[in-house]
């Protein structure tokens, strides 16, 4: 090959090379640099270490620490269905889940607890941060009360009893046995450690009670295997574990997903004359909702509000909207924190993730923008996208 023909060859690749990336530049532009681009993951497991220089990476919750945490009911179908495929949970560090926990190390624990609403649209990732945060808590020994989908209590009971204490509530027996064994997995050995001993007698029936001075656990455990008195057996946890807070024997941090199912108008539950009943009339409710006023120290509360979790009020998703108003007034005060689409750093690092786990594959530039402009950086719509491809 002559000289001539040599250069003209190498002027052809230089001017393809100029106009991939040039069209590389106008889809990314460059505040996404080589570094985010690629460096998309970070090594750092312990959420208690984050901050802004792991924000917009992937990080990977350690395999036992998952099965402890969500035990595939504290995690949303769609998430959990991902993280089969990819053989791991790994969440992106996002500013929503920094601020929070760069709130809960700075408060004030002698102080009423604080109280934070996750807020925005549906799909932009306010059930996964609430993870990132659960994971948080985990780590720093604090006492999990997290309830993934109280909704679902409300459209599909398993079964349905009038409450043994209160002729005019009703118990969902099943449901209450579920998450009391939900509860005991994820704090089993914080509670094995902390050795908590119950304050006064329960009496459940004429032959059985939880006699004052015996374990917490054994009390869960209780409610596990006699499930007629879950319910009950939850109320008093709940009571027990905030005058433990209050004494200063433990921190606890309770998380409820959809936490404006607790405010519906309605439910799919009738009494026994054939009423339908809105939550407030079922014991579950009663008990939660107790135990997230502010009446009590050394905790948080860390809630989200979704279109979802309530069939009524599905317009907008704004936290006074969607609790209404005696829903509002009853978590006033807190601090709202708004979920948004993923910011064109934070969608490179999912795109890049996704190739890497091969979810995605032989995707061009063209193809990241395209999904870019199909799903406006909408957490969900990117993943339903990325399904076929």
């Amino acid at each position: 090959m002559s000289l001539t023909s040599r250069l003209f060859l190498q002027y052809s690749y230089r001017l393809r090379w100029q106009k991939q990336y040039s069209t590389l530049a106008n889809v990314f532009p460059k505040d996404t640099a080589d570094e985010q681009f690629h460096n998309f993951r970070t090594i750092e497991s312990n959420p208690v270490n984050h901050n802004e220089q792991h924000l917009n990476r992937i990080y990977t919750i350690p395999k036992e620490t998952f099965k402890t945490l969500f035990q595939n009911i504290g995690i949303s179908k769609g998430f959990l269905t991902l993280s089969t495929a990819f053989n791991e949970c790994s969440i992106l560090i996002r500013n929503p889940a920094l601020e929070v926990i760069s709130y809960l190390e700075q408060a004030d624990y002698n102080r009423p607890i604080n109280k934070y609403v996750l807020y925005g649209k549906f799909g932009t990732g306010k059930s996964v941060t609430l993870m990132h945060i659960l994971h948080y808590a985990f780590m720093k020994q604090m006492i999990i009360i997290h309830v993934p989908s109280p909704n679902i209590w409300f459209r599909f009971p398993k079964e349905i009893t009038n409450s043994y204490k209160d002729p005019g509530i009703l118990d969902l027996p099943v449901e209450a046995g579920k998450w009391l064994l939900y509860f005991r997995n994820q704090n089993s050995n914080l509670l094995s450690k902390l050795d908590l001993r119950i304050s006064k007698d329960y009496q459940w029936n004429i032959r059985e009670k939880a006699a004052s001075g015996s374990s917490l656990l054994e009390m869960i455990e209780f409610g596990i295997n006699r499930i007629r008195y879950a319910s009950s057996v939850i109320d008093a946890l709940l009571m027990e574990l905030k005058e433990a807070s209050i004494a200063g024997k433990c921190k606890v941090l309770t998380a409820v997903d959809g936490y404006n199912a607790f405010w519906s108008d309605s439910t799919r539950i009738r009494n026994d004359d054939k009423v339908w009943v809105n939550p407030r009339q079922i014991s579950l409710t009663s008990s939660f909702l107790n135990f997230i006023k502010d009446d009590w120290c050394n905790g948080a509360a860390v809630l989200t509000v979704d279109t979802k979790a309530n069939k009524e009020r599905r317009e907008y998703d704004h936290p006074r909207y969607l609790l209404g108003k005696d829903g509002f007034d009853c978590l006033d005060p807190f601090i709202p924190i708004l979920l948004e689409n993923y910011t064109r750093v934070e969608f490179d690092s999912v795109m890049e993730y996704y190739k890497e786990r091969k979810w995605i594959r032989d995707i061009n530039a063209d193809g990241l923008a395209e999904i870019w402009a199909l799903s406006i950086g909408h957490p969900l719509e990117i993943r339903q996208i990325c399904k076929s491809l």
